[in-house]
């Protein structure tokens, strides 16, 4: 220290010796920059010298973080200890890139600016000056990309920037420095341009310092360690010289000259030698002066005048200086060794008093700080062995029955199912982390990537890809404690085999995801694993050995992670650029005697067993902590075994371990008391290995859990003990776990405690990041969801959602906690005041433009053509769904009223509305509800904003309560707390990007106002403006979208015409039009104060919003009934859109038929009140937009309605009905009628000139108290909002936004509580009125995210041939079509009896006649050889060939009918394809038992071996059955097919399966044993089967029911014969259940023996398919008593309202199910060869040439199929379009038509005639496929088909007639597009199929197949 002082002491003698003969203590020492590695720990390496300016003391610097918190600890000391030297100034380097990230003045980083002018008060503290340098070596690339001016212009902006931030903390300044690096980085190829450009820069600064800011002081410099030219250019503009000096020891004279020639250039200026090096000096160390004097002299020499000097190079040949700081020690956060880091931070805050450790720290966390939350796979995933998941080791544990009421996890939370209802908690939520787990199992279900699950990987793929698209960061933990049960029946984490085994699966994931996975965590916990898993055997594998096993596993652990880590260092950090650490749990331990010593240590060894013993090899050496293997040592030496078996790390895996880790990811719940212990050191366990004893302090609260006791500050100084043992500034910290469980008794919503933990313990996390300078970067909250706990199942609940769990929706509803969370989150802490008013943001609204003036409508108006566009649609036209997206400024919102939602109908000094006096009368509200609390949103702003952000809206809908603003109506009344709340919901919609859309008027007028005649009073129209203005001028900075008055029409009508609604006026006639008349004027007033005060500098738009439903005229032939549907809507909403929109006055239709109806009712004048010429102007154009509210449709017919009494209604002269087949709802007149929203919106474009229209309501009410699984909703709105997009798309309607009614369920008006409308479902019964989303809440936001309804990948049509070979056919069967019921000797069958029973068949049809096929074989050959087949399926009659069912008689006739018919097809080159059984038993067979007699099979064998035999030699492709599931379940179950039994339901279907399955099997067995050898054919069976997919596909149980329903369905009869001979599982399982619980002693489903499941197994050659459509399944529980198939299978259906209708209930088209089911047999029957051997669709009615329906059927089937094939690798072999023609449809008779051939049946020749799908199957049969249009014209495409025109629209020449529309060519093109659900791709082929053929298309009477194909 002498020699130190001696020299600093001789340094400034020296240099001050030449300034002025004298000493100058005031001289400038200069130190600096900073040390290296404090550097480094503060996030400061700008500080750092470039490599060849540092000194020995300076290492490399990385590129952490500033950390401003730990300023205020670490700088302190040192800059003091400077100052005590002598040191006055020092030197620091301003970060450009990191201050103004992207170059602009304007983006500044506030937390890097904050983290440097902390940097200069702590100079300026301890009395240092700064040396400021803006900026030194390469120019920022956000800079240097920019040429021209841009790059001085930007420095000086940089530099004044600097200076207003920084400049009243600086005296010297320097512009640049390291000017070569400078210069060689700015964008310009000449060297003079890069001089000039710094010159310029320079220049500028310093002119600004001087001229503009020189009040402030300073002096500027610049480097001069550069050209000549540029000290030439910077003479008079630097303030003093800034001298780069380097001394070489032994070349003074060298030196000399150089000085000599600098001073040359910078003739008298003073000099500031800024950096001094000194080289090759050996005796530096010892006099350290020499080179002082020598620069001294030499400055002397030239007579220069130096200002001060570097004195940094002595420093750092003096490093001991500062040891007492300790910041250039070795370990920089040693502390006063040898204390332990535990002492020293124990010490730290051993002194604090209880207030001063328990105080709230108000204040945020640093920008760029992470906030998350976290699950784990087998808390919340379920789905526990779906899709190919591997059992893991909690799977069994739980269904061993060692978890709390034998719970498990196997459904758990469903989120295997509900990932969008999870990203909808996390948006909502908005955390920046979401932490979860992948199941190891759920990709490996054995544990190897042997067998990999692509099921799986899609679930993690899509959770990824919707979290990033949510902006939420993936954080991704590979293990999560649920080890594959495969890898732990090998030993699990005790055989080190597993290392291998986990590095595998780690590189599988982090090759799969990592390109979006950027923070990994190898181990979540692994002290719980090996501790609570090996050691108490608490957790699976159930192991109890915590001295040995325990260490093992923790050993292995270890190994494992450092494998991992290093995999992905070495293979993947280099490209994926993320993070691996792991997280580590951790108690505080505090001593439990504060002054024992031994409890101390006892606390400390505590620490390291639980945490040590894995963060210490980690972060540390390698290796265990020394105290931990001491201990282990100590207990085995003291006992007489040995107790504990700590592996030993060789140097080589230490080695590996060391290091291995990029972030310290830490869980903490709570803390400890900790003493040591007295005795049992001997006994395995933990704590006695540990020698400690745990104890908690009684007055720690605690939680549900006994292990948590809440100890906020526990937290705190468990992280500042591993930022000083493990981490420092080195590693960042992840608080990866932190949370606390309720228990699941009381309020489960209201989760004050978690509230309480979670506001503490965040708070004490926030201490130690600002008052102890401890580098936390983000904390994770657990958990996102209340999910399955462990041993303790779901009695423990630590979710911020609480899920039911006894509901198979598991809904999931936000806790306090959740809101709470979100707050913080949004506050990022907890700031020390409310924050301030947002600035508003620009959103994409609406231009304001002035609307065109329109002429008055006529009557009726031209509007009509949109009944007469419309009108020509087919049911099939009008309701095919359509793909497309909106265009991207389209506004997706919800909407929501005030007296709807608000509550608080009183609080705060709201005044009373006519609404709240209203519901206070008994009688006038359903259940006399009130809306006094309603969803209490009053009180829940940020709850209702949270739903808002989870839905992903662009705007909000709501309405301002006039008497919550005005609590008398009066502007002389302004309630704050009304304002203020207001103000709060803006601000909050606008923080969080949502667009307030605001109606001034919602019905709720205040009281005051009606007692002075309410809307009757003239006096409304000022009042009502006062009130806008005043909301104009208070929330119109931040409102741009305003509606005056929202449905004037409700208001006039139902509440003062009806008098339902208040005021109740039942005044139907004239009051009605008095309070329309005040509306639109007081609605005019007011938009022209907007107009006039306001629009100017606020930008907004305003209208007004009536209701409207669409009117659909009853007859449209009728002009009648057009003109009474265009007069409804022009009373409904004509009434205020015709005078604002048009001219200004009433349409006139209203004041005709008023007028008139006025007269005859001998009134002096109308009672529609007339306006003023200059009220009409006034009103005229009183609109930006037009706004409107729709829910449902009207059927509306022309009405004579009575004169009296006086009324509106009567007035508009029609009829309204609805169509009762119309879906209903909760409210009687709100039926969905999607198609009348495309029809209005038609409307209002011909009416009003195609003005911008947003529908502001539109949804639909459902009367269930729980309706979150409400999937009438979601077919409301897709097929609502695919109507509008039809419109947009299609018809060019000017839409530009849509918003659902409602946000929440809500009060309905005179309807109460009970129709709810919402998206969020409100449980009234709850004060705090909780919040939880529905499905069509997830649904929607999807709609919102995808900006429409795009074409899903797998919907894009395939263009592409099947395989060569492929088959052709098309089918029928005997009975259906051959007639002849009694000719030539045939018996009677089944279906005879059954169609001549009355009431069976429709219209009392039979098969009598049929087609008469039996008579007209040549003509079906015919039609066969027409359609170009290659194949014919039919059947044979058993009872034609063998009358009474047995081989006593065979009836030669009709076998010679079917040789006759085989010959024929053979002739014709097409193959047969025959069904022994096709459903017509013969009757003699039915009358000894049928299918239910086991004798019937050998009957069916004799049968069929007369087919062989007499057949055989020509039939090469035989099937036994046709759709088994047919007869046995209609025919023998429900009784709806012959022969019609249903007394045994629970029965009869089974053995009658059970029957037909071996019957099959026999004659299988029979062709296969004695014909197949010389016959040489196929034999097998046709399964029909649905596709079956869930009704809620984010339901597990709805999931399972839809496989229920295909293994009761097609694997009931697909299991014995194609897989093992015997019924599936799900069949026995569930039949024998319900069985034994009936009281019956065994199964109800028969059983085959062992010898007839080795029969049955494999008796196919290939597998018979018939499919027609799919369904959307769901569980029902039928009482267990109830016996039938149905109760078994236990599974209900519904269809979606999308699929397009057939002719048949049970029929929808939906192609998708066809691919699935195709891909489904392949997986589950090993890909056998697959003939589709019935596929097609039916109609009803009229014949109709133009089966567009059918033919969009079979393109969109048969290209799944093609799908199935190509992309999936079915083995399809052939396809049968069902039917060749029209035929008797069983029970449906002929009522019903599947046919390519119409047949004609009221004509005894039943002429056959080809449909237009006849011929488009042709086409297809041609080209085997879909030939791609892109590769050109395909010769398999035959001249189109002739077909019967279609009327040309009159007057439309350049119109294309399009689904019964009239459409533009353009609009047309459009439409085919999406309609067909094909890809653009698509779209240009058939657009190219058209050119091909547009020849064919222009002869007279002659329709193109494409104008066909343009009809879907």
């Amino acid at each position: 220290m002498i020699l130190v002082c001696k020299t600093v002491f001789f340094l400034l003698v020296s240099l001050s010796l030449v300034i002025d003969g004298g000493f100058a203590w005031n001289f400038p020492a200069i130190a600096g920059p900073l040390p290296s590695e404090l550097a480094e720990r503060l996030g400061l390496q700008d500080q750092i010298l470039t490599r060849d300016q540092q000194g020995p003391a300076v290492a490399e610097a990385r590129g952490y973080l500033c950390q401003p918190h730990l300023l205020a600890s670490e700088l302190p000391r040192y800059f003091s200890r400077l100052r005590e030297l002598g040191v006055t100034h020092y030197k620091l380097f301003l970060p450009w890139a990191r201050l103004l990230p992207e170059g602009e003045a304007t983006e500044a980083d506030g937390a890097q600016v904050s983290c440097y002018r902390q940097l200069l008060e702590a100079l300026a503290a301890a009395e240092l000056r700064a040396v400021l340098v803006l900026h030194r070596g390469r120019v920022p690339g956000a800079v240097a990309g920019r040429r021209g001016r841009a790059f001085s212009k930007l420095f000086v902006e940089y530099a004044d920037f600097s200076f207003r931030a920084f400049g009243d903390l600086v005296d010297v300044w320097l512009s640049f420095s390291d000017l070569p690096e400078v210069l060689q980085s700015l964008p310009y190829a000449e060297p003079q341009e890069r001089v000039q450009a710094v010159a310029a820069a320079h220049g500028g600064f310093y002119t600004a310092l001087h001229e503009e800011i020189s009040a402030a002081g300073g002096k500027l410099s610049i480097d001069s360690a550069s050209s000549e030219l540029l000290a030439v250019s910077l003479q008079n503009s630097v303030d003093f010289v800034s001298l780069n000096v380097q001394y070489r020891c032994g070349h003074e004279t060298d030196f000399y000259k150089k000085m000599n020639e600098f001073q040359s250039v910078w003739k008298d200026k003073d000099i500031l030698v800024f950096s001094l090096k000194v080289l090759d000096c050996a005796s530096m160390e010892e006099h350290p002066f020499i080179p002082v004097v020598a620069i001294v002299t030499a400055i002397n020499k030239e007579e220069a005048h130096m200002i001060g000097c570097d004195v940094n190079e002595f420093l750092d040949y003096l490093t001991h200086v500062l040891s007492e700081t300790n910041t250039l020690q070795e370990n920089p956060d040693a502390v006063l060794a040898p204390r332990s880091s535990y002492q020293t931070v124990w010490e730290m805050f051993a002194e604090q008093s209880e207030s001063e450790r328990d105080s709230f720290l108000q204040d945020v966390f640093p920008s760029g700080f992470l906030w998350g939350t976290s699950t784990g796979a087998f808390n919340i995933e379920g789905a526990w062995a779906e899709d190919g998941k591997g059992e893991s080791i909690w799977d069994q544990f739980g269904h061993e029955g060692h978890v709390h009421m034998n719970q498990t996890a196997d459904v758990a939370c469903d989120s295997y199912y509900k990932t969008s209802y999870d990203i909808y908690l996390l948006r909502g939520l908005h955390p920046q982390l979401y932490k979860f787990s992948v199941s190891w199992s759920r990709i490996f279900p054995a544990g190897t990537n042997k067998t990999i699950n692509s099921k799986g990987v899609d679930y993690y793929n899509l959770l990824i890809d919707h979290l990033l698209d949510s902006n939420i960061e993936p954080m991704v933990t590979l293990f999560h404690w649920d080890l594959p049960q495969a890898l732990q029946a090998v030993g699990g984490w005790q055989n080190e085999s597993i290392i291998d085994a986990f590095v595998g699966y780690a590189d599988f994931c982090f090759s799969t995801f990592g390109d979006r996975v950027k923070l990994w965590v190898t181990f979540h916990e692994p002290w719980v694993i090996s501790y609570t898993g090996y050691g108490t055997g608490e957790h699976p594998p159930g192991i109890t050995d915590p001295g040995a096993a325990s260490y093992k596993v923790a050993h292995t652990i270890l190994k494992a992670h450092a494998k991992v880590w290093h995999l992905y260092n070495d293979k993947y950090r280099s490209q994926q650029r993320g993070k691996v650490g792991l997280v580590l749990n951790s108690d505080w331990a505090e001593p439990k005697t504060p002054g024992s010593s031994e409890d101390v240590r006892a606390a400390e060894r505590y620490l390291q067993f639980m945490l040590g013993w894995f963060a210490h090899p980690i972060f540390v050496n390698g290796d265990y902590p020394d105290i931990l293997k001491a201990q282990i040592q100590e207990v085995n030496q003291q006992c007489s075994m040995t107790v504990a078996q700590l592996p030993v790390f060789t140097e080589e895996e230490k080695s590996l371990v060391k290091g291995t880790a990029d972030f310290f990811g830490l869980s903490h719940y709570t803390s400890h008391l900790v003493s040591a212990r007295t005795n049992g050191m001997c006994t395995p366990g933990y704590e006695s290995i540990g020698n400690f004893s745990l104890h908690v302090d009684p007055s720690w609260p605690q939680a549900a859990s006994s292990w948590i006791h809440v100890v906020p500050w526990g937290l705190r100084r468990l992280l500042k003990f591993v930022s000083q043992e493990y981490t420092g500034s080195k590693i960042p910290i992840y608080i990866a776990g932190n949370g606390v469980p309720t228990g699941d008794t009381g309020d489960l919503l209201n989760d004050t405690l978690r509230v309480d933990y979670f506001r503490r313990y965040i708070d004490e996390a926030l201490k130690a990041v600002k008052l102890d300078a401890v580098d936390v970067r983000s904390y994770i909250a657990r958990s996102l969801l209340d999910g399955f706990e462990g041993p303790e199942g779901y009695s423990l609940k630590f979710g911020l959602h609480h899920v039911n769990f006894e509901d198979s929706n598991r809904q999931r509803t936000p806790k306090a906690s959740a809101y709470f969370y979100s707050s913080v989150i949004e506050k990022n802490g907890f700031p020390s005041q409310a924050l301030s008013r947002s600035v508003p943001v620009v959103f994409d609204r609406p231009v304001p433009s002035k609307l065109p003036s329109l002429p008055a409508s006529e009557v009726p108006s031209e509007a009509k053509v949109v009944w007469q566009k419309f009108s020509s649609q087919t049911a099939f036209e009008r309701d095919i769904y359509f793909y497309g997206t909106f265009p991207e400024d389209f506004t997706w919102g919800v909407s929501s009223s005030a007296y709807q939602i608000e509550g608080g109908w009183d609080a705060d000094g709201k005044g009373p509305s006519i609404w709240d006096n209203f519901t206070h009368v008994p009688g006038n509200v359903n259940n006399n509800s009130t809306g006094d609390i309603a969803c209490d949103s009053y009180n829940r702003v940020e709850e209702d904003i949270y739903m808002l952000r989870a839905l992903g809206v662009k705007n909000y809908h709501f309405s301002l309560s006039w008497p919550r603003i005005f609590p008398t109506g009066r502007n002389n009344s302004i309630n704050s707390h009304g304002v203020t709340y207001y103000n709060r919901l803006i601000d909050g919609l606008i923080a969080n990007n949502i667009t307030p859309i605001v109606t001034l008027y919602h019905w709720d007028l205040p009281q005051a106002l009606q007692d002075i005649g309410g809307w009757e009073s003239n006096e409304l129209i000022d009042l009502f403006n006062s009130f806008a203005d005043f909301c104009f001028q208070t929330f119109g900075d931040r409102v741009k979208f305003w509606i005056t008055i929202n449905e004037p029409n409700i208001i006039a009508w139902m509440g003062y015409g009806k008098g339902l609604f208040p005021p109740n006026v039942k005044e139907p006639g004239s009051a009605p039009y008095r309070v329309a008349h005040i509306l639109l004027k007081a609605h005019a007033r007011v938009y022209h104060t907007y107009d006039d005060k306001y629009r100017a500098s606020q930008g907004g738009v305003i209208a007004l919003c009536p209701f409207i439903s669409w009117a659909e005229p009853k007859t449209l032939s009728d002009p009648r009934d057009i003109e009474a549907a265009d007069s409804y809507l022009q009373f409904l909403v004509g009434w205020f859109t015709h005078p604002i929109f048009k001219n200004g006055d009433y349409p006139e239709v209203m004041k005709w038929k008023v007028g008139n109806r006025s007269e005859l009712q001998n009134l002096p004048s109308s009672r529609l009140p007339v306006f003023t010429a200059e009220e009409r102007e006034y009103i005229r154009g009183t609109a930006d937009v037009f706004c409107f509210n729709t829910y449902s449709t009207k059927i509306v017919k022309y009405s004579t309605t009575p004169l009296t009494p006086f009324s509106y209604e009567y007035d508009q002269e029609v009829s309204l009905t609805v169509d009762s087949s119309w879906p209903s709802s909760a409210l009687t007149d709100h039926r969905p009628v999607a198609w009348g929203l495309r029809r209005l919106l038609n409307w209002i474009k011909e009416e009003y000139g195609n003005p911008p229209i947003y529908i502001i309501e539109n949804g639909v009410g459902e009367r269930a108290k729980s309706d979150v699984d409400d999937n009438a909703r979601i077919f409301y709105y897709k097929t609502y909002i695919d109507e509008a997009l039809k419109a947009y798309k299609v018809d060019g309607v000017n839409l530009k936004g849509y918003n659902a009614w409602s946000l929440m369920d809500n009060f309905e008006w005179v309807d109460g509580y009970d129709p709810r409308f919402g998206l969020h479902q409100i449980d009234f019964d709850n004060p705090n009125r909780p919040r939880t989303p529905k499905r069509s809440a997830v649904y929607y936001a999807e709609i919102i995210r995808n900006n429409g309804i795009p074409l899903p990948k797998e919907g894009e049509f395939l263009y592409g041939e099947f395989p060569e070979n492929f088959l052709w056919s098309a089918a029928s069967a005997a009975y259906q079509i051959e007639g002849g019921w009694r000719a030539d000797g045939k018996g009677l069958s089944i279906w005879d009896k059954y169609s001549h029973t009355p009431l069976k068949i429709a219209n009392d049809a039979n098969g009598d006649v049929a087609c008469d096929s039996y008579h007209r074989l040549e003509e079906d050959v015919e039609m066969l050889k027409s359609l170009k087949v290659s194949h014919y399926r039919f059947s044979i009659s058993w009872p034609r060939v063998l009358p009474d069912g047995t081989t006593r008689y065979i009836n030669e006739k009709g076998l010679n009918y079917y040789e006759r018919l085989i010959d024929a097809l053979l002739a014709a080159n097409i193959t047969p394809q025959v069904t022994l059984y096709h459903w017509d038993l013969p009757q003699p067979l039915q009358d000894v038992g049928g299918w239910e007699n086991d004798t019937v099979i050998q009957r069916f064998k004799e049968y069929a071996e007369v087919l062989f035999q007499r057949l055989g030699d020509k039939v090469k492709f035989w099937i036994t059955f046709n759709e088994p599931y047919i007869t046995a379940y209609l025919g023998y179950g429900i009784g709806t097919n012959a022969p019609g039994i249903s007394a045994r339901p629970g029965h009869a279907p089974y053995v009658v399966g059970h029957n037909i399955i071996k019957a099959h099997a026999e004659v299988w067995h029979l062709y296969n044993e004695t014909f197949r050898a010389e016959q040489g054919g196929l034999i097998s069976i046709t399964i029909n089967s649905d596709w079956a997919e869930p009704r809620n596909p984010h339901s597990q149980e709805d999931v399972e029911a839809a496989k229920r329903y295909m293994e009761f369905f097609l694997g009931w009869f697909s299991h014995p014969i194609f897989k093992n001979g015997d019924y599936n599982e799900v069949m026995k399982r569930r039949i024998q259940e319900r069985s034994l619980a009936q009281g019956l002693s065994k199964s109800r489903l028969p059983e085959f023996t062992e010898s007839e499941k080795r029969r049955i197994k494999g008796t196919y050659d290939y597998f018979g398919l018939n499919h027609y459509t799919t369904v959307l399944a769901y569980n029902i529980n039928y009482p267990k008593d109830v016996m039938s198939f149905d109760s078994d299978r236990a599974v209900g259906t519904v269809t979606d309202r999308t699929w397009p209708s057939s002719g048949s209930t049970w029929l929808k088209m939906a192609p998708f199910g066809f691919r699935k089911l195709l891909r489904w047999i392949k997986e589950e029957y090993n890909n056998p060869p697959i003939y589709v051997t019935e596929n097609g669709v039916s109609e009803r009615g009229a014949f109709e040439f133009n089966d567009t329906w059918r033919i969009y059927y079979y393109r969109t089937y048969i290209n799944e199929a093609l799908k199935a094939v190509v992309l999936d690798g079915v083995d399809l072999r052939g396809y049968t379009a069902w039917s060749l023609m029209d035929n008797l449809e069983w029970a449906m008779g002929y009522e019903e038509k599947f046919g390519l051939y119409y047949v004609n049946f009221s004509d005894p020749a039943l002429p056959r005639c080809p449909k237009a799908s006849a011929k488009y199957y042709t086409q297809i049969i041609n080209c085997n496929g879909f030939p791609d249009p892109a590769t050109g014209p395909h010769p398999c495409l035959e001249q189109e088909p002739e077909v019967t025109p279609t009327d040309p629209s009159p007057g439309a020449a350049d119109s294309v007639r399009f689904f019964g529309l009239h459409l533009t060519s353009q609009g047309a093109e459009i439409a085919l597009y999406v309609l067909l659900a094909i890809s653009a791709v698509g779209a240009l082929g058939l657009a190219l199929f058209a050119y091909t053929y547009g020849k064919s298309s222009k002869r007279p009477h002659k329709q193109s197949h494409m104008e066909l194909s343009s009809k879907l």
